[in-house]
């Protein structure tokens, strides 16, 4: 048998001739412990205009494990043409994002040996016949992370399989996998912080199945503080738990469950008789999991610290998509520093969630201000306090009808202009507010509202009708209601993965807020083309993204007096250079009756840090209700007037950018920034696309790059091709237009050399390509359409006029070299 051409043989060869059957013969398992070709990232979303591609990602090429959900190690192959370890910088990448000591980069002849548990020499080559078994890599890594014997159990505990594939993604793997790593070693509070929409219950619910199925946790409560995310939780990711697992209701903790799933408002409350978490002893849970920690539970004196400190011999994980801290609340001061963070801006890069278009609108009143004339009333025949009102007031302290109007209209017209049929939630200041941009938005649309009365709704905390329809505006099989007025009920817990549009005319001036608004867009559902989403500001929100803190780690913050500055050796050492407070939630800004601070059972109200409760005509900030700070006079809550003229003064689109930024940049910016990193001069891009033997290809690699050739056209030229495209707004070429190019061929006499039937059919394929584009007369069915059907079928005219279809596909490929041969030639004399 005559020995292989090792050179010769594709990557895959390689895998398949050699290295499976080196992993193999080392002891490995093909079914439960080697997998190939595993997709750790989706490929980043790029937005511009209306449209989105996904970027190609590449895929980690073997991956070993322990067991399921248990990573050990990366290998990475190239063509033995390429040195054995080419691939390990791309196997090192996939094995930070798999939290894995070992990475093997192969070409065929061997392994280079990357071991991170091995600091003396961290790199080695190894033969194929050399390749460690799983019992020493488990072994190497049990000892370089220091494992007890007491600790294995629970480790290598399995994750639970509902036998369909599904496995976490790889950040799920390692946020589960450090948080049972640190419970096994004692560890008895964890905090986890994952930006929303990255399947924080979905990750909590295998944690908790590992910790319970190993026996190391035996009652657990999960603790929530809205009645949809227990209800969810129960139905969705915790479903497997079935008859172990209760949500309490009633005021009643029934200990002949193991899983318990509750509200904090139904565990407690102000008055003793409503403390049901002491129906059990302090030490009846040895597990507690704190969904949405940011909210009332990071405060010391809310009531529902109190239930944590009853429980405090219990296990508590916190998770949150936004650590708090502030003077006041701090996350981290109880639960510690995270064990795992995965930001917004990670998803976003990975693919995992949606990027967003943001659509800058200001208004004159807000920027220039509103002042009353001298003795001016209200609607309501109230004397306006005479000073400046400006943007921090409108619909706080001052109505403004005409602006509410201003902002509907605005909504509508893009809905208008996009999808009308695009799932929006606004953003309003209060209860009052939302209701008047309901209406606002209803007389704008009434051929909608014909259609369907749900149309426009608006969902806040007071409104049972509008609650009711919670649910089918998140289901995504569900048309209606299309756009949620709302101003509190709305910022978490609603996983709407179809929301297309947030509207943002509310004051945000808290992060934690911002940050729990913006994650109600950041879901991506391919299959309802869910892909990217725009906010649409109207009050400066989205200023918010420059700030540090919005993707980066929160700083602890201190409030120092005076005298301690006086005194600076003592008690400064934790004091932050520059660390500016955060702002806290503003007061008087809750209208939801299941949000922090009212109990779902009872009615009555608890006190906490996010709690608190208002309706129609809140008193939120600046004193409304009181009189100072120039709000409105006592015994008003604001005021309301109209006649007044306003107006858009400026939008501005802008985009997030690849460093998280957002910029106002072009397509064609984008575009030129984009094939410059790939393509850096005019002459390597010219010779990669004549070299393709079909231009789709490069068009489709280009797309995958995030170049969308549809927002290009439309911005630089529908009549030129992609190749002009990119050499004008890349290169700075003077671009030719396809019915050019095709005049230049002709012009040539280049088709003498072909038959009459050979003539006729490249003339109508260059005319085709002057119509529609090269792609067009590229694709298999080409001769399949008029007028090539006039002259003959396919088969027939590729022997009649080129000898068969393999001298046919030649002929296409000489012509396209000849459509471009002309601007090669212009370039080369230039």
């Amino acid at each position: 048998m005559a020995e292989i051409n090792k050179a010769t043989l594709t990557e895959a060869d390689i895998i398949s001739k050699y290295l499976l059957p080196a992993i193999k013969a080392a002891g490995w398992d093909d079914l439960t412990q080697v997998r190939q070709e595993v997709k750790l990232r989706d490929g980043k979303v790029v937005v511009r205009g209306q449209m989105a591609a996904r970027k190609k990602v590449k895929s980690a090429d073997i991956v070993l494990y322990h067991k399921m959900g248990l990573p050990l190690a990366v290998i990475e192959a190239k063509a033995n043409k390429h040195e054995i370890g080419k691939g390990m910088q791309q196997g090192l990448d996939y094995a930070r994002l798999l939290d894995v000591p070992f990475v093997f980069a192969s070409n065929g002849d061997g392994f280079v040996f990357h071991d991170k548990t091995n600091p003396a020499k961290l790199e080695s080559e190894i033969a194929l016949e050399d390749f460690p078994s799983p019992g020493q890599l488990w072994d190497k890594l049990c000892t370089w992370k220091g494992y007890t014997q007491a600790q294995l159990p629970v480790i290598s505990q399995d994750y639970y399989s509902d036998g369909s594939g599904k496995s976490p993604r790889y950040y799920q793997l390692q946020a589960i996998n450090k948080t049972v790593e640190a419970i096994s070693k004692g560890e008895d509070r964890v905090l986890l912080v994952m930006a929303t929409g990255t399947g924080k219950t979905y990750t909590a619910f295998q944690i908790i199945w590992r910790l319970w199925k190993a026996g190391a946790k035996k009652r657990i409560l999960f603790l929530a503080d809205r009645n949809i995310l227990v209800d969810q939780t129960k139905i969705n990711d915790f479903q497997p738990f079935g008859s172990a697992m209760t949500k309490v209701i009633g005021r009643t903790v029934d200990p002949a469950f193991e899983i318990h799933l509750a509200l904090y408002q139904a565990l407690t409350g102000p008055e003793e008789s409503q403390k049901a978490f002491k129906q059990v002893s302090p030490d009846f849970f040895d597990l507690i999991v704190v969904d949405e920690c940011h909210r009332g539970s990071a405060a010391e004196d809310s009531a529902w610290r109190e239930i944590l400190e009853y429980f405090s011999s219990a296990t508590q994980i916190g998770l949150t998509a936004t650590p708090k801290e502030s003077e006041t609340v701090s996350n981290t001061d109880y639960f510690g520093d995270p064990v795992y963070t995965y930001s917004l801006k990670e998803g976003i890069e990975d693919g995992f969630l949606a990027p967003y278009k943001v659509v800058r609108v200001d208004i004159n009143v807000d920027l220039q201000g509103w002042r009353p004339t001298k003795g001016q009333l209200d609607k309501q025949g109230n004397e306006i306090v005479d000073r400046i009102y400006n943007q921090k007031d409108f619909d706080r302290t001052l109505v403004i009808d005409e602006r509410t109007q201003l902002v509907a209209e605005t909504i509508t017209n893009y809905l208008k202009k996009t999808d009308p049929m695009a799932k929006t939630i606004v953003f309003c200041n209060d209860i009052d507010h939302a209701d008047r941009m309901r209406r606002a938005l209803v007389n704008l649309n009434p051929d909608q509202m014909a259609k369907d009365e749900r149309y426009v709704m608006k969902i806040t905390g007071d409104d049972d009708l509008g609650k009711a329809q919670l649910d089918n505006f998140i289901n995504p099989k569900k048309p209606y209601p299309v756009i949620a007025t709302t101003s509190e009920l709305m910022t978490t817990g609603v996983d709407a993965k179809t929301c297309k549009l947030v509207v943002l005319d509310q004051n945000i001036q808290s992060m934690t807020k911002f940050k729990q608004i913006i994650g109600r867009g950041t879901r991506i559902d391919d299959k309802y083309g869910k892909l990217w989403f725009t906010i649409l500001d109207f009050k400066k929100a989205t200023e918010l993204f420059a700030d540090p803190r919005f993707d980066g780690e929160p700083e602890r913050v201190m409030v120092v007096k005076p005298a301690d500055i006086n005194n600076p050796d003592e008690g400064l050492g934790d004091i932050i250079d520059g660390a500016d407070p955060l702002p806290v939630d503003e007061p008087g800004d809750n209208d939801d009756p299941l949000a922090p601070g009212v109990d779902e059972q009872s009615g009555s109200y608890t006190t906490g840090s996010d709690g608190g409760h208002s309706g129609a005509g809140s008193q939120g900030v600046g004193g409304q209700g009181t009189g100072p700070l120039g709000g409105p006079t006592p015994g008003v809550s604001k005021y309301y007037v109209n006649g007044v003229a306003v107006s858009v003064i400026a939008e501005r689109v802008q985009y997030y950018d690849a460093d998280g930024k957002l910029v106002t940049e072009s397509f064609k910016d984008y575009t030129k920034k984009t094939l410059l990193k790939e393509f850096a001069t005019l002459d390597a891009f010219t010779k990669r696309w004549q070299a393709a033997e079909r231009k789709q290809v490069i068009m489709d690699e280009l797309a995958q790059a995030g170049v969308l050739w549809e927002v290009l056209q439309e911005e630089v030229g529908k009549e030129l091709d992609p190749f002009d495209l990119i050499c004008h707004v890349v290169y700075d070429q003077p671009p030719l237009t396809r019915r050019e190019r095709a005049n230049n061929v002709k012009k040539r006499n280049y088709f003498t050399k072909y038959n009459d039937t050979a003539q006729q059919v490249l003339t109508s394929l260059l005319d085709k390509y002057a119509d529609q584009g090269v792609t067009e007369i590229e694709t298999k069915d080409a001769l399949k359409v008029a007028p090539f059907t006039e002259l003959g079928r396919p088969l027939e005219l590729a022997k009649k006029g080129f000898g068969g279809p393999k001298q046919f596909e030649q002929a296409i490929t000489e012509l396209e070299q000849e459509i471009y041969r002309h601007q090669e030639r212009e370039q080369q004399s230039a």
